[in-house]
């Protein structure tokens, strides 16, 4: 199930955040959610948005965490490359699992494709699971964008087969 986190739930979340960057350092990833990313501050903006949610087992043990916004994305303006559609769209961000479920991330963007037709992510060049599961869920590639501080993000896209923007 997933649900909105609340500021209760932070000592969990800051631990699966914890566990996930060094998951990405075992796998190579040295470069993504470095120096202790997220924030707590970040994610006490995100949980005041109502845009934070917790993926959480029958008895309420959070195992997963995720942002997703609905709307513009200041980071998505500029793409080398093309987007697939220009309609509004949803960002899944900051995804993260403490390792006990498998599939997290198709938990999330079915929990994203329950409200939004229209779906983008992004994720570092190191970060090969994240490709991985990204790709099998039916993102396609659609270039580089490029954080507020430069950093470049490889881009995905996902437009429902039922949703014809134009």
């Amino acid at each position: 199930m997933v649900r909105k986190a609340t500021e209760a739930d932070l000592p969990v979340i800051s631990e699966i955040y914890a566990d996930a960057r060094q998951f990405m350092r075992d796998h190579g990833n040295m470069h993504q959610w470095v120096n202790g990313y997220p924030p707590l501050d970040m994610l006490k903006e995100d949980i005041a948005r109502g845009e934070l949610y917790v993926m959480v087992t029958d008895e309420d043990r959070i195992y997963g965490v995720f942002m997703m916004h609905a709307g513009e994305d200041p980071t998505y303006g500029r793409i080398d490359g093309a987007w697939l559609d220009n309609s509004e769209y949803a960002t899944i961000h900051r995804i993260a699992s403490d390792g006990t479920h498998s599939r997290v991330y198709h938990e999330a963007v079915e929990f994203a494709r329950q409200h939004h037709l229209h779906i983008r992510v992004d994720t570092h060049a190191d970060n090969k699971p994240m490709q991985q599961a990204v790709r099998r869920e039916g993102f396609q590639y659609c270039g580089v964008i490029y954080l507020s501080n430069g950093d470049p993000r490889y881009a995905y896209e996902w437009v429902s087969p039922v949703f014809d923007s134009h």
